[in-house]
């Protein structure tokens, strides 16, 4: 491992994030940052692994065999499903390109990961999201005596009315919203796709108090972050992810089926898709709501919801489930409708 103070590596990080990314393959802010992500685990995972520090890192250092005792700690560890171990390997293969363009002296190592094929396998996991009662538990765990906890409870508000991605809302400037009738934010969506969501009075009238506690009325209030952390820096998605954690462990005190949910920040994001659904918004609509890229995507969550799924049976087979006027609808001694409903 090389002890220089500024390794190949490092530079070559410095302008792969900076300019190649961006610049050459003008990809977007999130899709950087998931790269970023990525690369991070890795470079972590190798310093770890050589009992050294990221900052000490080479090329040299980044051997095939890192590569797969990594991937295979992302399963075993931190419980990664194959979709998330094979965009982190994506990240690594788009990164290792770079270098070998970069540092051809290197071609032989880097070659090998780009050679590294994806795991096959994947399956579409199951969506987890928060029904009507776990949401209103969450919101209710959260002590807004503080400004902490106002500034939570907006966050996770927020979160449901707008359905956004949580890097979505942690981007939001106090210029991106309007707090008069009718309220609304802007939001920018993956691809640099700008779209507008309607917010609710409630919604509204707790980000107009958030903003008026923190913000006040500063010369730079129209550019000032709306969610920020305790030192007034950026809120982080590993913040959100640790305040739902922290809310969710202590409203499952309430209500137990939040017990046996795997949540993250996406989850509330679901929420508000399956909660359209329910209302009867049809798929076009919370396709624009939720800034996906097509109906595929939204039509998932016609799948997820067993009450949804209830009530098209349902639709499609009223005379089977309606009992006859005058007497019950017996199949082998027992209710067909209890029996589908129990399906």
């Amino acid at each position: 491992m090389s002890r220089s103070s500024s390794t190949a590596l490092g530079r070559d990080l410095v302008s792969f994030f900076e300019d190649f990314l961006p610049a050459q393959r003008g990809l977007s802010l999130h899709t950087v940052r998931s790269y970023r992500d990525a690369l991070l685990l890795f470079l972590r995972f190798t310093a770890a692994d050589l009992r050294g520090t990221v900052d000490r890192l080479d090329i040299p250092d980044l051997t095939v065999e890192r590569v797969t005792r990594f991937l295979a700690s992302l399963e075993a560890e931190r419980s990664n499903g194959i979709a998330t171990r094979n965009a982190r390997l994506g990240a690594i293969h788009v990164f290792a390109r770079y270098l070998a363009s970069q540092r051809p002296e290197y071609l032989g190592i880097l070659q090998r990961i780009i050679g590294m094929p994806f795991k096959r396998g994947a399956i579409e996991a199951p969506i987890e999201y928060l029904d009507r009662t776990e949401l209103d538990a969450l919101l209710k765990s959260i002590d807004r005596s503080r400004y902490l906890g106002r500034r939570d409870y907006a966050l996770f508000a927020f979160m449901f009315n707008t359905g956004a991605r949580v890097q979505e809302v942690l981007d939001v400037r106090v210029s991106d919203v309007r707090l008069e009738a009718p309220a609304q934010v802007r939001l920018m969506g993956k691809g640099r796709k700008v779209r507008v969501c309607p917010l609710w009075p409630a919604t509204a009238r707790l980000l107009h108090d958030l903003i008026a506690e923190r913000v006040g009325a500063c010369e730079e209030r129209d550019s000032a972050l709306v969610f920020t952390n305790a030192r007034g820096r950026p809120l982080t998605r590993y913040g959100v992810r640790y305040l739902l954690k922290r809310y969710v462990q202590k409203a499952s005190q309430l209500v137990p089926s939040l017990k046996g949910k795997s949540l993250h920040p996406h989850s509330i994001r679901h929420s508000t898709a399956v909660a359209l659904l329910k209302s009867g918004v049809d798929f076009a609509t919370i396709s624009q709501w939720l800034g996906h890229a097509g109906l595929d995507t939204t039509m998932r969550y016609a799948r997820a919801d067993i009450d949804l799924k209830r009530r098209a049976l349902a639709q499609a087979f009223p005379d089977a489930i309606a009992p006859p006027p005058g007497g019950r609808l017996l199949l082998d001694g027992a209710d067909l409708v209890s029996w589908m409903r129990r399906l």
